[in-house]
Formats: structure tokens, C-alpha cells, sequence
């Protein structure tokens, strides 16, 4: 079964993960200049250059899936992350999906059930803009949303709620898994103050304007709760066939190497290759090509 790559990001396994360890901004040492930003630039695009190939021997290996997470607070940049880490992906070879509000028909079902239906095939690689982790984040902030949600069991402690989908999660990713899902999360873990900053840039600069929404800065007041939901939900579901990391996300830059860097990295240890033909076939090719040349 696939096993996480190593990053001072990853988040453990074994419960111990506190949100309060892990950095919103890039170590000290990549300090950010003019220079460096142009340094993460070009690094981004060998890595993406990289990406492309692998997807190739992805899709025609066909023998796994990879699903990318990504969960944030509003204007983390997890919009701007995904186009820039999949810009030299054929598209035929990826999908992405975004989850927001939940339809009539999807809350007629069980909680994972939207987001089972898109779930990527082999040989692609499938993204999901939020997931099925919203159940346990902004419904655990808000769990007046439980109301529609009709569930036939509600327990009176919610905290047996939100253990109960932690289990099913799990099993559902682990199910994934060895099923050849290769799956990684990303937290894009940026700061409260760099969030205002550009909530301020998205009023301040007519281009950004379609991005903002008053809901923004009302959510941004349940800041506190969300990072409770947050660590618990990390807490309890990174495991080594499905990790979490938690990715600093002040900087974009340097938060999309990161991302394009673990992506890159799973995929080599798949240790994928192009399909090989037998000696029959290649004789039956041979032939084949003798009779095209022939047209001349």
C-alpha cells in the first residue's frame, strides 16, 4: 500500500498533531525577495514539468488513481494552488470538483456519497476543492446544518457524531487505498492576519472584487472554531496510506512548491512505467509496419 512522503509538513499518525507546531509562513531562511519568488517560480516549473510526464505513465500504467485533497480557510489559495500545480497536465488525464452546499438529492444520502461519485478512475488524477472532510468542519461550526441532514440516529453529544465520521472517513479512505487510490491531503494553513490582508486586497482591488462576499468576514469571526475543527480532523484521520500535511500557506509561492513537490514525489514511488509488448506482438508490429511502408 502507498505510504506518505516524508516533509516536516507531514502530520503524524499516531494523534499527536497540535496546530500550534506547525508554521503559517516558510522557514527563515527562505526569505522572501524579489529573487526568491523567481527561484520558487522556476522550481515550480520543473516540478510541474515533471507532473506532466508522470501523469502520462499514470494513464497508461492503469492500474492506479491519485486523489488530491485540498481543505483551507477562505482565501488560503487553494484555487490558485490547484491551477498552478496541474497547468502542464494534459486535462484529459485530470478532473477537478468542487464541493460547496449541499443539493437536495446529495443530502438524500449518506455523507459520502457526492463526493464517492467523483471519485477519480485509474489511471487519472482527481482533485477535490473541499470533500467529504466539510462534514466534520463547517458542519461541526455550524451544527444547525445537521438539521437537513435528517440523519435517523443524531446522537445528543455531538462530539459521538463527529467520531463516528472520523470511522467512517477512515474506512473509506483506507478502503480507497487498497484499492490503488493514492491519496494526499493538504491543509493550506495560513494566518489570521495574512487572511485579513487579503480580504482587504479583494475589496481594495477592482479585479479582486468578484471574490469577496460578506459571508467571508462572518465565518472569519468563527476563526477560533474552525481551527478546533481543523486539528481535530487532522488529529484523527492522517494516516500513512492517506496523509495530512499541513502546508504553510502565508507565502503562495513557496506553498506551491510544496504542494507540486509531495505530488511528484508520491507519484515517483509508485515506480510506474509505460506498458511493454511480448515478442508476439512485436513480431505482429514488425509486419504491420512492413505493410505501411508498403502504402508508399
Amino acid at each position: 500500500m502507498f505510504s506518505a512522503p516524508a516533509s516536516p509538513y507531514l502530520v503524524p499518525t499516531d494523534g499527536s498533531f497540535r496546530l500550534r507546531d506547525y508554521p503559517t509562513a516558510p522557514p527563515p531562511d527562505v526569505a522572501p525577495s524579489p529573487a526568491r519568488k523567481q527561484e520558487l517560480k522556476q522550481e515550480l516549473r520543473q516540478r510541474v514539468s515533471t507532473l506532466s510526464e508522470l501523469q502520462r505513465i499514470l494513464y497508461a500504467h492503469d492500474h492506479h488513481a491519485v486523489l488530491l485533497v485540498f481543505q483551507a480557510m477562505d482565501a488560503a489559495g487553494k484555487d490558485g494552488t490547484i491551477r498552478a500545480i496541474m497547468s502542464g497536465v494534459n486535462p484529459a488525464g485530470c478532473q477537478v470538483h468542487s464541493f460547496k452546499q449541499p443539493s437536495r438529492e446529495e443530502l438524500d444520502h449518506d455523507f459520502l456519497w457526492r463526493t464517492a461519485k467523483a471519485l477519480p478512475e485509474r489511471g487519472r488524477i482527481g482533485i477535490f476543492n473541499r470533500s467529504y472532510y466539510e462534514e466534520v468542519l463547517v458542519v461541526r461550526v455550524h451544527p444547525e446544518y445537521l438539521d437537513g441532514q435528517r440523519l435517523p440516529d443524531r446522537p445528543d453529544d455531538l462530539d459521538v457524531l463527529w467520531q463516528q465520521r472520523y470511522a467512517s472517513i477512515l474506512a473509506h479512505e483506507e478502503h480507497l487505498a487498497r484499492n490503488g487510490t493514492v491519496i494526499l491531503k493538504f491543509w493550506l494553513n495560513i494566518s489570521r492576519d495574512e487572511q485579513r490582508e487579503r480580504f482587504l486586497a479583494r475589496i481594495d482591488e477592482p479585479e479582486k472584487n468578484w471574490k469577496f462576499s460578506e459571508g467571508d468576514v462572518r465565518e472569519r469571526g468563527r476563526w477560533d472554531g474552525y481551527m478546533t475543527a481543523y486539528e481535530e480532523a487532522l488529529r484523527h484521520t492522517s494516516r500513512p496510506w492517506a496523509p495530512w500535511y499541513a502546508i504553510p500557506a502565508d507565502d503562495k509561492p513557496y506553498m506551491r512548491v510544496q504542494v507540486a513537490d509531495l505530488v511528484v514525489r508520491a507519484l515517483q514511488d509508485l515506480g510506474l512505467a509505460y506498458p511493454t509488448v511480448g515478442d508476439e506482438d512485436l513480431a505482429r508490429f514488425a509486419e504491420l509496419r512492413r505493410l505501411l511502408i508498403q502504402e508508399q
